[in-house]
């Protein structure tokens, strides 16, 4: 059977799920006994109080019947009414009712009526709804009798006196338990934030707290954190190591090929290893700036978007680029970042977008929970199938690219995507339904 639908009534959080966890036993727990324990129970003591009151009643209508004439059978209702403590009317005062009355709330009058039912099938008519008193009508051979006694001798009195009690102690101890499942969740929601700043490339101070289990979690958070950063100093020491070291041998072969002699022969070929040396040069260029981390550098800060976005575009302006601010929201959209990562991410993107095209456009599109930067151009795009494979370092897709703007080294992309997953967000790569090239969606956490 598929209980799918479930997902979407039930609480998201942790808080709503675990009081979810803690009240539906107890309001299970209460309808279970006030329905199989407290109803039976009072059904069966109210048939034992009405089977011992119609004793009586029956004795009542007997003398009534037996009595010759009206003023004897008034008699010994008298004498009844006083040994018995009732309220006996006979003839009976006023019409008599054609049918039973029970307020709604009276449970317990259900089985009065029909325990009186079964043992004086004669009667008229029971009204239970007449100030706490039960009253009676049925016919005698001396006409309407009307039988009146007080409620509490057919029922248990207060029976709502159990479920105030239970409800009243359930819900002390559903307080009480929250308070307790509240501390309990603390250390959980702290180590989830730890790992939430990680993501975005923060290191907020973490002590594991809280039961054996989340101190196990909150340890092995800590260790994995701690591999991480060794690993990324390990990889930016390696690449800025091997880059450092690649620049001597470049150096000299870029001297040695200048002080070659320049003839006919060796001409296009000198030109074409230094041509070569140049690339090599961009490359090793390529290793360091990306091996220095500069995509994640720096403190984050809690910046409105509007002016760095519209910084970056005037800059790509004044360089001679067809970069325009195409949508934006009018009101200020504050963002927690690290303002020269993403300036870098936005000059890539932007530098990439006008590099394979002549035309770029940038919107700024706040959703519920996130921002989105886009930016698009008018160049060939990308193919979806290899739009993955164009975010991963030193690739470049040159069958797919504009080759009359010249070439880059594979890093503008990747840098980009790496800010994004530095502030915990993402880059996603589209097609421009507008200009029809390429659409990156730079997308930030607010």
């Amino acid at each position: 059977m598929n209980f799918v639908w479930l997902k979407h009534i039930l609480p998201r959080g942790l808080y709503g799920r675990a009081a979810l966890i803690l009240v539906l036993p107890v309001i299970t727990i209460q309808l279970v006994v006030s329905v199989v324990f407290i109803q039976r129970h009072f059904e069966r003591v109210t048939e034992q109080m009405t089977g011992s009151m119609l004793r009586e009643i029956v004795l009542v209508i007997e003398r009534a019947d037996s009595a010759p004439d009206l003023a004897s059978a008034q008699k010994q209702m008298g004498a009844l009414e006083e040994a018995l403590d009732l309220r006996l009317d006979l003839p009976a005062p006023g019409p008599v009712p054609t049918g039973d009355a029970r307020k709604f709330a009276d449970f317990t009058g259900v089985t009065v009526m029909k325990t009186l039912r079964e043992g004086l099938p004669e009667l008229r008519a029971i009204d239970l709804t007449n100030g706490g008193s039960v009253q009676l009508w049925t016919v005698t051979q001396n006409g309407w009798l009307s039988i009146r006694f007080p409620r509490g001798w057919v029922s248990a009195s207060n029976p709502h006196q159990l479920l105030v009690l239970m409800v009243f102690v359930s819900v002390l101890m559903t307080v009480i338990a929250y308070l307790f499942l509240r501390n309990q969740l603390r250390p959980i929601q702290r180590l989830a934030r730890a790992a939430e700043a990680f993501g975005k490339g923060q290191i907020l101070s973490y002590r594991p707290t809280g039961a054996l289990e989340v101190r196990a979690a909150g340890r092995a958070f800590i260790e994995m954190r701690d591999r991480i950063e060794r690993q990324i100093e390990q990889r930016r020491m390696m690449l800025s190591g091997i880059s450092h070291d690649l620049r001597t041998p470049l150096t000299r072969l870029r001297l040695g090929l200048s002080m070659l002699p320049e003839d006919e022969e060796t001409r296009d070929e000198v030109r074409a290893m230094e041509r070569d040396v140049t690339d090599m040069g961009k490359l090793i260029d390529a290793f360091l700036s990306f091996s220095r981390e500069e995509a994640v550098s720096g403190e984050a800060e809690r910046i409105d978007i509007g002016p760095l976005v519209t910084q970056v575009i005037g800059d790509s302006q004044r360089a001679g680029h067809k970069v325009s601010l195409v949508d934006a929201p009018g009101e200020p959209v504050e963002v927690t970042v690290r303002p020269d990562a993403l300036r870098r991410a936005l000059e890539n993107l932007i530098g990439n977008a006008v590099r394979y095209g002549s035309l770029a456009e940038v919107t700024l599109a706040p959703r519920a929970r996130s921002l989105w930067i886009v930016v698009e151009d008018n160049g060939p795009g990308i193919p979806p199938d290899r739009r993955e494979e164009a975010l991963r370092p030193f690739t470049r897709l040159d069958p797919a690219r504009n080759q009359d703007r010249g070439q880059g080294v594979g890093l503008g992309l990747a840098i980009s995507a790496d800010i994004a997953r530095g502030h915990g967000g993402s880059l996603q790569l589209g097609e421009s339904t507008r200009l029809g090239g390429l659409a990156a969606e730079l997308i930030l956490p607010l």
